[in-house]
Parts: C-alpha cells; sequence; structure tokens
C-alpha cells in the first residue's frame, strides 16, 4: 500500500468572523470559511467563475495563538493543510461522514490584487485565489467509466489516503482517510483501465457539491476534481524498491486548457456546476459533532 500524501493549499478571503470552540475534554478548535473563485476555462472555450466555500478547522495550541491574530470577516488568508476524513453514527440512525479541511498553516495576507466579492448569503469570497489539492493513495474499488447524455467521459475514483502520527498519549495511530476524486473527458478516458489496490497521484481543486437526499434532506460532500492524475508503481512509497508496476495505459492529461488562472477541470458546456450555485450559508453544515479526542 502506498504512503499517503495529503497536501491541501487555499487563498482566500475569510467569509466571516472566525469562531474559536473547545471541544469537551479541552481542545481548543478554531474555525474559519475560506472562499474564493475559480476561473476555469470550459470546453465551449468560455471562462466560468466558479465560487468555493471551505470550512478550516486548526486545533490545539495553534488554534489559541491563530484566534489572537484577531482575523475577520473579509481579510485575504493562505492556508495550507490537509484532508480529514470522519464517520459518526447520525442522531436519525445510520453512519455520516464528511471530508473536511484541517489547517496546518494560516497565514494573514499584507496584500492581494485580487477583490473581494459580495455573495447573495451576506458573506464575502475573493474573486480568484488558489485551491489545489495534492493527494495520493489506494484504490479502494475497480472505478467506472460512464458518459454523460452530452457523450462526455466521467470517471469517479476513491482514494485511501493512509496516515500516520502519535496521538496525545505518544501512541502511534494509524489512520486512512476516503477521498474521492472526479475526472472528466480524456483525462477521465486515460484513467478507464486503473484497478483495486492501485496507487494513484492526483491533483486537482476542491469542490462542494450539494444535492437532495431521498428523505429530502440536503446533504453535501467534499471531493476533488482532477486537473492531473499520474498512476503509481504498486509499492510506490512504501519505503524500499517498487514493486511489479500495474498493467500499462494511456498516458496521463489535463481535463481542461490551462487558464490565466493555471489548469482546472472543466464540465461540459451544458451542465451546471452545482459547486456554482453556493453561498456562504449553503453545502457547510454537516459536520460532526464536538469530538472528545482531536488528532494533532
Amino acid at each position: 500500500m502506498a504512503r499517503g500524501m495529503n497536501h491541501v493549499y487555499l487563498v482566500g478571503t475569510l467569509a466571516r468572523d472566525p469562531e474559536l470552540r473547545y471541544t469537551p475534554s479541552g481542545v481548543a478548535v478554531y474555525e474559519a470559511t475560506v472562499a474564493g473563485e475559480d476561473h476555469v476555462i470550459g470546453n465551449d472555450g468560455r471562462e466560468r467563475k466558479l465560487p468555493w466555500y471551505h470550512r478550516v478547522s486548526m486545533l490545539g495550541k495553534p488554534a489559541e495563538w491563530m484566534s489572537e491574530r484577531g482575523l475577520k470577516a473579509g481579510d485575504p488568508v493562505m492556508v495550507e493543510g490537509t484532508l480529514e476524513y470522519n464517520q459518526w453514527e447520525s442522531p436519525e440512525g445510520g453512519k455520516r461522514s464528511v471530508v473536511r479541511v484541517k489547517a496546518l498553516r494560516m497565514e494573514g495576507l499584507a496584500f492581494t490584487s485580487a477583490e473581494n466579492v459580495q455573495d447573495a448569503g451576506g458573506g464575502v469570497r475573493l474573486a480568484g485565489g488558489l485551491n489545489q489539492v495534492m493527494v495520493i493513495g489506494n484504490l479502494p474499488r475497480d472505478p467506472e467509466l460512464r458518459y454523460t447524455p452530452a457523450g462526455d467521459a466521467v470517471l469517479g475514483l476513491g482514494l485511501a489516503v493512509n496516515e500516520s502520527y502519535k496521538d496525545r498519549n505518544g501512541q502511534q495511530v494509524e489512520k486512512t482517510h476516503w477521498i474521492d476524486a472526479t475526472l472528466w473527458r480524456e483525462l477521465a478516458e486515460s484513467m478507464q483501465n486503473l484497478k483495486k489496490g492501485d496507487p494513484v497521484l492526483v491533483v486537482g481543486r476542491l469542490v462542494n457539491e450539494a444535492w437532495t437526499d431521498k428523505d429530502g434532506n440536503k446533504r453535501n460532500s467534499t471531493k476533488v476534481e482532477a486537473t492531473k492524475v499520474e498512476a503509481l508503481s504498486r509499492g510506490a512509497g512504501a519505503g524500499g524498491p517498487a514493486a511489479t508496476p500495474a498493467a500499462p495505459r494511456q498516458a496521463t492529461g489535463s481535463a481542461a486548457r490551462p487558464s490565466s488562472y493555471g489548469q482546472s477541470a472543466a464540465r461540459p458546456a451544458n451542465q451546471g456546476y452545482r459547486s456554482g450555485s453556493l453561498d456562504i450559508d449553503q453545502g457547510l453544515n454537516d459536520f460532526p459533532p464536538e469530538e472528545e479526542d482531536l488528532p494533532f
């Protein structure tokens, strides 16, 4: 199994004032919503501005130090962190899960050339910024290629991203983060021969998708929309020589042309982005209850 890699980089505006709270066991949690826009060139050659809002949490002493800086809504920030998967039992019964950003570092920016944009929910977001994810994980199942009614290829990948850390008692903890990624068009077709267990590198943008479940409840998920995928040799990252590579497959590629804001994947021109209609109050409430113990 590949050694996991898990990096998130965001540059955006604080959509609202951050909050500091404490878990029942006394762990400080600093929570902020970072917002910006991805400028994407679609398959039809048109540029689209796609808003994003991502909840960011910082834990422990760094959370208290961050709170003392007095950042407020509208301030531009840079976040370096990881994607964290959490699962819990919902009060209604059944398991629920969420993927969110755990900040390892957050810095206020002294200057940015981009302007803030007011949204319909009363929040603000940066008209541009940075939204990039890089993860390495193993596929827990074979991916399935499908096509939209317009004929565009789409491939969904599930990634098992491994993490190892020491808890507050000094005990070694092994944790797996389950991350979903979506590939489009040529990139999707080039990766259709990936198999369960294959290690892959995925680079892309972090997106929120919202929908209504069969019971009429609003749900949302956070996943990676891939702009680049590399198939790694089996055994890669394990600290020793790589094992026999998986079966040959087509060369990887980008799902869209690069824009002036970097490479970004784009959906078909006649399909709307579900994340495109988000405002500050949408897609941000599907979070687990307060945790007794949080990893540092």
